[in-house]
């Protein structure tokens, strides 16, 4: 057996580990004796996978095998007894769902119980089956007498995007090497791509991007006749999960495989390029996604060099894909990384709203801008980009990043649902009050034919899939996000916490507690009020305050000895504040009105200015380091206090990961604390050691 398998985290939060409590398994065993299945039989389907899943996870759980009857029919699956099962199917025969959609229901028929799941297709009878599995791992008691569940996914496009090369290595990867490539080939005998699809589909994901936005040579291939059978075949292995496929590609692919001299995208010969590719695409995979493309930006090739815009651009990969209903998802992280450090006119937050607002109405129909959440690059603290909803005539969806690049490397804690939710749940009054991100990326504000959301993946070869076993929370915790925004921090907490460290103990409930405070804390000890950037240069772990300060990207804190923060008003700064909508213009542009926890993002400020809390800037960055620091303390001494509640390879992984997050913290509270002590010349007020 290979080694990640027997790992404890590499089933996740999906049903491992048998029941030990034998009245939890009696109370089910009438429900899940047996089931008859009504799918389509296909090998290759999601229908055949889902009752696969569910016999699979009951069998995990409580050692059952329940007796199995199929037929031919809607996508159905009823548990209990026949007379029960036949009572349920006929209250649901004229039942109407979408697609994606599935309906959960639990009832008794003469003091038998039964339940039944049906799906708007047979990827929604899957994630029915996933919903139920979750509902037994959540549940400690028997079933529910009487529950009705109806769900569907809030936005269209649920995305993954993996950073992966063919070398075997993963850009901002810190779980091990990729699960898709090896040496510069597809890893084809690997099982980890099929159990990778499991996790994704299990928390609704629809669609994943194979390899990195950065495409290489070897990368490159990927679209050739070469490696398309190779591709293929991965195709089929998520497809069984409901999942399509997209591959990134490379803007000048035509002359990166030596077949043409340009790439200019109004150049014929370069249309009829796209053209045939997209026709061997599609004929080696029917399903296939699109592509995604990162271009004109941070040095990779794009329509610029031919004094093309991004529409012209996008357009020309959009009418290559249109004939077979393919879209482009067209990345908007695109700024000037040259730029010269003496220039306070030239302000990155700014640039992917200057490039794109005004080609709004000019992309292809099957052209979807893909936006990061924030302006910058994936910070622990930064407003959500104003150019999402700014462009009501062209298709958007949102990027987040499960990778922990700036965040802690999935070395550090840090769960990002709760800063997640604040980007989905603000109000970016584009449309009016209630034009909410999570609204806009569900198309529920303009009438797009596309929208969703993405995230960059945190997977790699590691035995328990991403390093940190807590990283997983944060996989899961967007994929719950993607299919419910409306979904609390707390209640993805509760839920990751109990399906992976089970019902019975106190390890589940200190392991929700820690996540939701771990965002709060890592942003405590690393960079204040906004700022940002205040890591170690293209390596981005670890604290160097001025690290980016004079560097071609452009992400600054002009901190001097009178104070510190970027002013982006209107009135005196670089006018970023104006991109938003006048409700949050105003309300940034206001020194009085700015959040604090933005303050520096939008404001310099006097380190001796007074903050709503009552301290000043200066007494605040101390403070919170401090605290920051202590915090995680206080994790490693709960938990020891937990080992025998835990299984061991879990407990001293942790325990591990919590040890180093404690030495970075403390590097994090004196590095940043010295600094600004040498800068303002002020002392923390409560005479803690501060070096000089």
């Amino acid at each position: 057996m290979n080694s990640f398998v027997t790992s404890r985290g590499y089933r996740a939060w999906l049903p491992a580990e048998r029941w030990t409590d034998r009245r939890r398994i009696e109370a089910w065993l009438p429900l899940l004796s047996s089931i008859t299945a009504g799918i389509t039989l296909h090998a290759d389907g999601p229908g055949a996978t889902s009752l696969r899943e569910l016999t699979d996870g009951i069998a995990a759980l409580t050692g059952l095998a329940p007796s199995l009857t199929l037929k031919a029919g809607a996508p159905l699956i009823l548990l209990g007894s026949a007379e029960a099962a036949q009572q349920a199917e006929e209250e649901w025969k004229t039942l109407s769902l979408p697609e994606e959609g599935f309906l959960i229901r639990f009832g008794r028929s003469e003091a038998e119980p039964w339940a039944a799941l049906k799906g708007g297709s047979d990827t929604g009878l899957l994630y029915a089956v996933f919903a139920f599995l979750r509902l037994l791992g959540t549940t400690p008691g028997g079933p529910p007498g009487d529950l009705r569940l109806e769900e569907s996914p809030r936005s269209r496009l649920r995305m993954i995007d993996q950073w992966d090369n063919m070398d075997g290595s993963v850009e901002r990867g810190y779980s091990g090497d990729s699960i898709f490539y090896r040496d510069n080939r597809v890893l084809l005998e690997s099982p980890r791509t099929a159990d990778y699809a499991r996790l994704l589909a299990s928390v609704g994901i629809n669609a994943i991007c194979i390899n990195n936005v950065n495409v290489h040579h070897e990368e490159t291939k990927l679209v050739t006749p070469a490696l398309l059978p190779d591709v293929a075949r991965l195709a089929k292995r998520f497809g069984r999960f409901g999942i399509r496929l997209f591959l990134s590609v490379n803007y000048a692919a035509p002359i990166e495989l030596s077949q043409l001299d340009t790439a200019d995208p109004l150049d014929e010969r370069v249309q009829a390029w796209w053209k045939r590719t997209a026709e061997d695409l599609y004929t080696a995979i029917p399903d296939f996604g699109g592509f995604v493309v990162k271009a004109d930006s941070e040095n990779r090739p794009g329509p610029f060099t031919y004094g093309r815009d991004h529409a012209d651009g996008a357009n020309l990969l959009a009418d290559a894909l249109a004939p077979h209903g393919g879209l482009v998802l067209w990345r908007c992280f695109v700024y000037d990384c040259h730029q010269d450090w003496r220039d306070r006119s030239t302000d990155r937050a700014r640039a992917a709203y200057d490039h794109f607002r005004p080609l709004d109405g000019r992309f292809r129909s099957n052209v979807v801008l893909q936006i990061k959440n924030g302006p910058m690059d994936f910070q622990t603290r930064e407003p959500v980009s104003p150019l999402f909803g700014a462009m009501p005539l062209t298709n958007q969806m949102m990027e987040f990043q499960i990778a922990q690049e700036y965040t802690g490397q999935q070395r550090d804690v840090c769960f990002l649902v709760p800063q997640w939710k604040q980007t989905l749940d603000f109000d970016t009054q584009l449309n009016g009050p209630g034009s909410t991100v999570q609204k806009i990326a569900a198309g529920k504000v303009y009438p797009w034919a596309h929208s969703g959301v993405a995230a960059v993946s945190n997977i790699g070869s590691d035995g328990n899939w991403t390093g940190h076993h807590l990283a997983q929370a944060n996989l899961f915790g967007f994929g719950r996000l993607a299919w419910n925004p409306q979904l609390t921090a707390d209640a993805i907490a509760a839920e990751w916490s109990v399906l992976t460290f089970g019902t019975e103990g106190k390890a589940a409930a200190f392991v929700e507690e820690l996540l939701l405070e771990s965002w709060p804390v890592y942003e405590s000890y690393t960079a204040p009020l906004g700022v940002g950037w205040m890591v170690q240069p293209h390596y981005h772990y670890a604290v160097d305050v001025d690290g980016y300060e004079y560097s071609k990207w452009g992400t600054y804190h002009f901190a001097d000895r009178s104070g510190i923060g970027v002013d982006r008003t209107q009135a005196t700064g670089t006018g970023y504040t104006g991109q938003y909508a006048p409700v949050n213009r105003d309300r940034y542009e206001s020194l009085e009105d700015c959040p604090d926890e933005l303050l520096l993002f939008f404001h310099h400020v006097p380190y001796t200015h007074l903050l709503k809390s009552g301290k000043t800037v200066i007494q605040h960055i101390y403070d919170s380091r401090f605290e920051g620091a202590a915090r995680v303390e206080d994790w490693i001494r709960r938990w020891r206090e937990l080992e025998h509640e835990v299984d061991p390879e879990r407990f001293a992984s942790m325990l591990e990961r919590f040890e180093q997050q404690l030495e970075n913290a403390r590097q994090w509270r004196d590095v940043v604390n010295t600094y600004f002590y040498r800068k303002s010349g002020i002392p923390d007020e409560r005479g803690r050691t501060v070096y000089a």
